[in-house]
Protein backbone atom coordinates (compact mmCIF):
# COMPACT_ATOMS: atom_id res chain seq x y z
CA UNK A 1 0.00 0.00 0.00
CA UNK A 2 1.91 2.95 -0.98
CA UNK A 3 0.51 6.00 1.38
CA UNK A 4 -0.40 9.35 0.68
CA UNK A 5 -3.10 11.99 -0.63
CA UNK A 6 -5.27 9.03 -1.84
CA UNK A 7 -5.16 6.83 0.87
CA UNK A 8 -7.47 6.84 4.28
CA UNK A 9 -6.17 5.94 7.42
CA UNK A 10 -8.30 4.83 10.71
CA UNK A 11 -6.59 4.61 13.99
CA UNK A 12 -8.01 3.64 17.28
CA UNK A 13 -6.38 4.59 20.73
CA UNK A 14 -4.90 7.48 17.99
CA UNK A 15 -5.18 10.25 21.14
CA UNK A 16 -2.16 9.17 22.51
CA UNK A 17 1.31 6.63 22.99
CA UNK A 18 1.56 3.94 19.75
CA UNK A 19 -1.70 5.20 18.09
CA UNK A 20 -0.81 9.05 18.26
CA UNK A 21 2.20 8.26 17.23
CA UNK A 22 0.69 5.95 14.30
CA UNK A 23 -1.86 9.21 13.51
CA UNK A 24 1.17 11.35 13.01
CA UNK A 25 2.78 9.27 11.02
CA UNK A 26 0.04 8.55 8.26
CA UNK A 27 -0.57 12.29 8.19
CA UNK A 28 2.69 13.13 7.59
CA UNK A 29 3.09 10.52 4.88
CA UNK A 30 0.49 12.73 2.88
CA UNK A 31 -2.74 10.09 4.46
CA UNK A 32 -6.40 11.30 5.38
CA UNK A 33 -6.27 10.23 9.34
CA UNK A 34 -8.89 9.41 11.13
CA UNK A 35 -8.24 9.28 14.99
CA UNK A 36 -10.86 6.38 16.94
CA UNK A 37 -10.85 7.55 20.71
CA UNK A 38 -12.78 8.05 24.18
CA UNK A 39 -11.20 10.70 25.04
CA UNK A 40 -12.32 13.80 23.08
CA UNK A 41 -10.17 16.30 24.18
CA UNK A 42 -6.98 14.54 23.38
CA UNK A 43 -8.74 12.90 20.34
CA UNK A 44 -9.48 17.00 19.24
CA UNK A 45 -6.38 18.62 19.94
CA UNK A 46 -3.84 15.82 17.92
CA UNK A 47 -6.45 15.96 15.21
CA UNK A 48 -6.52 19.89 14.84
CA UNK A 49 -2.66 19.52 15.38
CA UNK A 50 -2.36 16.92 12.12
CA UNK A 51 -5.22 18.14 10.03
CA UNK A 52 -7.02 14.93 10.94
CA UNK A 53 -10.56 13.96 11.78
CA UNK A 54 -11.57 12.96 15.43
CA UNK A 55 -14.27 10.36 15.74
CA UNK A 56 -15.13 9.42 19.59
CA UNK A 57 -15.61 5.56 19.61
CA UNK A 58 -15.75 3.34 22.36
CA UNK A 59 -14.26 0.11 20.47
CA UNK A 60 -16.75 -2.37 22.64
CA UNK A 61 -19.69 -0.83 21.55
CA UNK A 62 -20.42 -2.09 18.12
CA UNK A 63 -22.96 1.11 17.45
CA UNK A 64 -20.24 3.50 18.43
CA UNK A 65 -17.59 1.69 15.91
CA UNK A 66 -20.39 1.89 13.31
CA UNK A 67 -21.03 5.62 13.86
CA UNK A 68 -17.52 6.45 14.11
CA UNK A 69 -16.58 4.95 10.83
CA UNK A 70 -18.96 6.31 8.83
CA UNK A 71 -17.79 9.48 10.33
CA UNK A 72 -14.56 8.59 9.11
CA UNK A 73 -15.58 7.92 5.89
CA UNK A 74 -17.86 10.82 5.28
CA UNK A 75 -14.62 12.82 6.01
CA UNK A 76 -12.10 10.71 4.79
CA UNK A 77 -13.44 8.00 2.30
CA UNK A 78 -13.27 4.46 2.24
CA UNK A 79 -10.56 3.40 4.95
CA UNK A 80 -7.63 1.63 3.18
CA UNK A 81 -5.34 1.13 6.54
CA UNK A 82 -6.82 0.64 9.58
CA UNK A 83 -4.49 0.37 13.13
CA UNK A 84 -5.78 -0.79 15.97
CA UNK A 85 -4.52 0.42 18.88
CA UNK A 86 -6.95 0.97 21.75
CA UNK A 87 -5.93 -1.40 24.47
CA UNK A 88 -5.62 -0.91 28.32
CA UNK A 89 -4.02 -3.39 31.31
CA UNK A 90 -5.37 -4.35 34.60
CA UNK A 91 -3.00 -6.35 36.50
CA UNK A 92 -4.42 -9.35 38.80
CA UNK A 93 -3.02 -12.71 39.70
CA UNK A 94 -5.62 -15.49 38.65
CA UNK A 95 -5.64 -16.03 42.52
CA UNK A 96 -3.97 -14.77 45.62
CA UNK A 97 -4.07 -12.92 49.31
CA UNK A 98 -5.41 -9.84 49.81
CA UNK A 99 -2.58 -7.39 51.24
CA UNK A 100 -4.62 -6.21 54.42
CA UNK A 101 -6.70 -9.16 55.53
CA UNK A 102 -5.22 -12.06 53.69
CA UNK A 103 -8.32 -13.38 52.45
CA UNK A 104 -7.66 -15.95 49.75
CA UNK A 105 -9.98 -14.68 46.73
CA UNK A 106 -9.80 -15.51 42.48
CA UNK A 107 -9.37 -13.45 39.85
CA UNK A 108 -12.26 -10.40 39.70
CA UNK A 109 -14.06 -11.99 36.29
CA UNK A 110 -15.53 -8.35 35.72
CA UNK A 111 -12.11 -7.32 35.74
CA UNK A 112 -11.08 -9.71 33.32
CA UNK A 113 -13.73 -9.59 30.75
CA UNK A 114 -12.90 -5.68 30.64
CA UNK A 115 -9.36 -6.43 29.49
CA UNK A 116 -10.60 -8.83 27.39
CA UNK A 117 -13.36 -6.54 25.87
CA UNK A 118 -11.28 -3.59 25.17
CA UNK A 119 -8.06 -5.22 24.00
CA UNK A 120 -9.30 -8.57 22.23
CA UNK A 121 -13.15 -7.88 21.35
CA UNK A 122 -12.61 -4.33 20.72
CA UNK A 123 -9.51 -5.20 18.38
CA UNK A 124 -11.73 -8.16 16.24
CA UNK A 125 -14.76 -5.15 16.29
CA UNK A 126 -12.77 -2.76 14.38
CA UNK A 127 -11.23 -4.68 12.20
CA UNK A 128 -13.90 -6.94 11.19
CA UNK A 129 -16.48 -3.67 10.23
CA UNK A 130 -13.20 -2.41 8.46
CA UNK A 131 -12.38 -4.99 6.91
CA UNK A 132 -16.59 -5.41 5.40
CA UNK A 133 -16.05 -1.69 4.48
CA UNK A 134 -12.52 -2.68 2.20
CA UNK A 135 -14.43 -5.17 0.39
CA UNK A 136 -16.99 -2.73 -1.13
CA UNK A 137 -13.62 -0.60 -2.53
CA UNK A 138 -11.98 -1.16 -5.73
CA UNK A 139 -8.73 -2.94 -5.63
CA UNK A 140 -5.41 -0.68 -6.54
CA UNK A 141 -1.60 -0.74 -7.50
CA UNK A 142 -0.27 -2.94 -9.16
CA UNK A 143 -1.46 -6.34 -6.73
CA UNK A 144 -4.72 -4.73 -6.70
CA UNK A 145 -4.65 -4.58 -2.92
CA UNK A 146 -7.89 -3.34 -1.19
CA UNK A 147 -6.33 -2.37 2.37
CA UNK A 148 -4.45 -3.67 4.84
CA UNK A 149 -5.00 -4.23 8.88
CA UNK A 150 -2.18 -3.62 11.96
CA UNK A 151 -3.23 -4.94 15.21
CA UNK A 152 -1.47 -4.42 18.20
CA UNK A 153 -0.54 -7.00 20.47
CA UNK A 154 1.90 -7.53 23.26
CA UNK A 155 5.18 -9.75 24.21
CA UNK A 156 2.83 -10.41 26.88
CA UNK A 157 1.21 -13.00 24.33
CA UNK A 158 4.09 -14.92 24.35
CA UNK A 159 5.84 -13.90 27.97
CA UNK A 160 3.12 -13.54 30.14
CA UNK A 161 4.27 -12.40 33.81
CA UNK A 162 2.58 -13.06 37.19
CA UNK A 163 -0.78 -10.65 37.39
CA UNK A 164 -0.54 -10.30 34.02
CA UNK A 165 -3.38 -13.26 33.21
CA UNK A 166 -5.87 -11.54 31.73
CA UNK A 167 -3.82 -8.79 29.39
CA UNK A 168 -2.07 -11.51 28.03
CA UNK A 169 -5.18 -13.54 27.15
CA UNK A 170 -6.21 -10.65 25.07
CA UNK A 171 -3.54 -10.07 23.52
CA UNK A 172 -2.97 -13.40 22.85
CA UNK A 173 -5.90 -13.77 21.67
CA UNK A 174 -4.98 -11.05 19.11
CA UNK A 175 -1.94 -12.51 17.84
CA UNK A 176 -4.21 -16.12 17.14
CA UNK A 177 -7.04 -14.09 15.12
CA UNK A 178 -3.91 -12.81 12.66
CA UNK A 179 -3.40 -15.50 10.05
CA UNK A 180 -6.69 -16.84 9.71
CA UNK A 181 -7.91 -13.06 9.23
CA UNK A 182 -5.26 -12.87 6.46
CA UNK A 183 -6.36 -16.25 5.09
CA UNK A 184 -10.23 -14.91 5.10
CA UNK A 185 -9.31 -11.85 3.37
CA UNK A 186 -6.58 -12.62 1.25
CA UNK A 187 -8.31 -13.60 -2.65
CA UNK A 188 -9.93 -9.91 -2.01
CA UNK A 189 -6.63 -8.09 -1.46
CA UNK A 190 -6.97 -7.31 2.30
CA UNK A 191 -3.80 -7.99 4.43
CA UNK A 192 -4.12 -8.58 8.41
CA UNK A 193 -0.83 -8.26 10.29
CA UNK A 194 0.21 -7.65 13.91
CA UNK A 195 2.77 -5.97 15.83
CA UNK A 196 4.13 -7.24 19.58
CA UNK A 197 5.77 -4.38 21.12
CA UNK A 198 7.80 -4.76 23.97
CA UNK A 199 8.44 -1.73 26.47
CA UNK A 200 7.59 1.19 24.69
CA UNK A 201 7.15 4.59 26.85
CA UNK A 202 3.35 5.33 26.69
CA UNK A 203 1.17 7.14 29.22
CA UNK A 204 1.03 4.32 31.21
CA UNK A 205 4.83 4.51 32.26
CA UNK A 206 3.86 8.35 33.51
CA UNK A 207 3.02 6.76 37.01
CA UNK A 208 5.74 4.41 37.38
CA UNK A 209 8.96 6.14 39.30
CA UNK A 210 12.15 7.27 37.49
CA UNK A 211 14.14 4.23 39.31
CA UNK A 212 11.30 1.62 38.45
CA UNK A 213 11.40 3.12 34.65
CA UNK A 214 15.17 2.81 34.45
CA UNK A 215 14.89 -0.81 36.03
CA UNK A 216 12.48 -1.86 33.21
CA UNK A 217 14.66 0.03 30.38
CA UNK A 218 17.84 -2.18 32.13
CA UNK A 219 16.21 -4.85 31.27
CA UNK A 220 15.89 -4.18 27.28
CA UNK A 221 19.14 -6.36 25.26
CA UNK A 222 19.65 -3.71 22.83
CA UNK A 223 18.82 -0.85 22.46
CA UNK A 224 18.80 -0.50 26.09
CA UNK A 225 16.00 1.55 26.31
CA UNK A 226 12.39 1.94 26.64
CA UNK A 227 10.99 2.07 22.83
CA UNK A 228 9.55 5.15 21.51
CA UNK A 229 5.86 4.72 20.46
CA UNK A 230 7.62 6.27 16.82
CA UNK A 231 9.44 3.03 16.40
CA UNK A 232 6.00 1.29 16.42
CA UNK A 233 4.50 3.90 13.68
CA UNK A 234 7.85 2.69 12.08
CA UNK A 235 7.04 -0.47 11.77
CA UNK A 236 3.37 0.14 11.07
CA UNK A 237 4.65 2.24 7.66
CA UNK A 238 6.36 -0.57 6.91
CA UNK A 239 4.24 -3.20 7.06
CA UNK A 240 1.57 -1.02 5.30
CA UNK A 241 4.32 0.03 2.48
CA UNK A 242 5.49 -4.10 2.52
CA UNK A 243 2.66 -6.14 0.59
CA UNK A 244 4.44 -9.44 1.53
CA UNK A 245 3.78 -9.10 4.72
CA UNK A 246 0.46 -10.70 5.97
CA UNK A 247 -0.65 -13.42 8.23
CA UNK A 248 1.65 -12.74 11.22
CA UNK A 249 2.89 -11.34 13.88
CA UNK A 250 6.11 -9.43 14.36
CA UNK A 251 8.01 -8.99 17.53
CA UNK A 252 9.38 -5.19 18.24
CA UNK A 253 11.27 -5.60 21.71
CA UNK A 254 14.95 -4.83 21.34
CA UNK A 255 15.11 -8.93 22.10
CA UNK A 256 13.77 -8.75 25.33
CA UNK A 257 12.04 -11.93 26.93
CA UNK A 258 10.38 -11.01 30.26
CA UNK A 259 10.86 -13.44 33.06
CA UNK A 260 7.60 -13.94 35.72
CA UNK A 261 7.96 -10.71 37.00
Amino acid sequence: MELGKDIAAVVTGGASGLGEATARMLAEAGCKVAILDMNASRGASVAGEIGATYCECDVTDPGSIDDALSAARSANGQERVTVNCAGIAIGMKTAGRKRDSGAIVAHNPGAFQKVIAVNLLGTFNVASKSAAGMLEASPIGKDGERGVIVMTSSVAAQDGQIGQLAYAASKGGVLSMTLPMARDLAKDGIRAMTIMPGLFYTPMFDSLSEDVRQSLADSVPFPQRLGDPGEYALLVRSICENRMLNGTGIRLDGALRMGPK
